[in-house]
């Protein structure tokens, strides 16, 4: 498929982007159709353009508010949500050079836990929105902890994967002791449904918010995309081909961090997205990170509105956090793909 799309040259791959939209609406549209309620297809579309000034709905305002209110917004953010951690996980799979790195593998997840779990047990606000601010500057936190501890140690690229699993072990630990000696059992449920990935009670705000983030950093990957490609064959080769290597590895880790940090805050830490999908994507159009990113994007998006729609369904009126369903689909794809890298004897 990839050899077919580069003799294609970029017709190939405007076909692919384009079909690759085509299905996430319709993903969108259909998602948005399962649950308790009596809607199809064409309701979703005549509340959107409603919504947009394009004529009247017909549908009564409980049912226009359920699309318009509650499941558009988590459906949409899912697709964020999975488009930005399909893209953080190709861009860090090309700075360290390790094909099983992801974008929690600077112990962004496990800072966020931190910073969500303070503010639940301390009590800091109230909601969502409070969670989310706790959870981003836990985040923040231990990037920069994972950073500083990098540069001690002398901050090769082995040394910054080693430094995010001590600090991913520390926030862990923090996590695990500021639950168990202050929250209550209420509290420990609350803190553990969102631990594994929840789009549950998701507004407008919080859509736009990643959205813009995602677009950000896209674009500032895709303005970089060469230096990504040389980055795939080291630092050396970097820097001989005209790369300044700290500069610019500084600004994609901050800009990745960034996105990061703030999906994690919404949504809490879904794993195996950023882990499986860029690989997935390379299968499709290649190394090439000016065709690999958008693609990532595409192919991250569709697969966590489909997987949010089974956690949300499979046991209603209980819903499944949607780490769970992605680390069950993730296991067996994760084997799958230790099974291909691994070198021969």
């Amino acid at each position: 498929m990839s050899a077919l799309l580069a003799r294609s040259g970029g017709w190939g791959a405007a076909v692919l982007w384009g079909g690759g939209l085509v299905v996430l609406a319709v993903s969108v549209a259909l998602a948005i159709t399962f649950g308790p309620s009596d809607l199809v297809v064409g309701d979703v579309w005549a509340v959107v353009a409603e919504h947009v000034g394009l004529g009247e709905s017909g549908l009564s305002q409980l049912r226009g508010g359920i699309v318009w209110q509650l499941r558009l917004p988590r459906t949409l953010l899912a697709a964020v949500c999975g488009a930005g951690l399909g893209v953080c996980g190709a861009i860090m799979q090309s700075l360290l050079r390790n094909s099983l790195a992801d974008p929690f593998v600077l112990g962004i997840s496990s800072g966020a836990s931190t910073g969500a779990v303070l503010v639940v047990v301390g009590g800091v606000g109230a909601g969502m929105a409070s969670l989310s601010v706790g959870a981003f500057l836990g985040a923040l936190c231990s990037f920069a902890l994972v950073l500083l501890l990098t540069r001690a140690v002398g901050g090769t690229t082995d040394r910054m994967i080693l430094a995010g699993v001590a600090g991913m072990q520390l926030f862990s630990a923090l996590t695990s002791f500021i639950v168990m000696s202050f929250a209550d059992s209420k509290q420990t449920r609350g803190v553990l449904f969102w631990l594994l990935g929840s789009l549950s009670g998701t507004d407008w705000f919080t859509v736009w918010l990643c959205l813009s983030a995602l677009v950000l950093a896209l674009v500032v990957c895709l303005v970089k995309a060469t230096a990504l490609d040389a980055f795939t064959f080291g630092n050396d080769a970097a820097s001989t081909l005209g790369v300044s290597v700290v500069r610019t590895r500084s600004l994609l880790l901050t800009v990745t961090a960034l996105l990061t940090a703030t999906l994690v805050s919404a949504a809490g830490a879904i794993g195996f997205v950023g882990l499986l999908l860029p690989h997935a994507a390379r299968a499709v159009v290649g190394p090439g990170h000016r065709k690999l990113l958008p693609t990532t994007a595409l192919v991250g998006a569709i697969f966590l509105v489909w997987v949010d729609t089974v956690a949300r369904t499979l046991m209603a009126p209980q819903e499944i956090p949607v780490g769970v369903v992605t680390s069950l689909v993730g296991v067996p794809a994760f084997v799958f793909v230790l099974h291909r890298s691994r070198k021969p004897r």
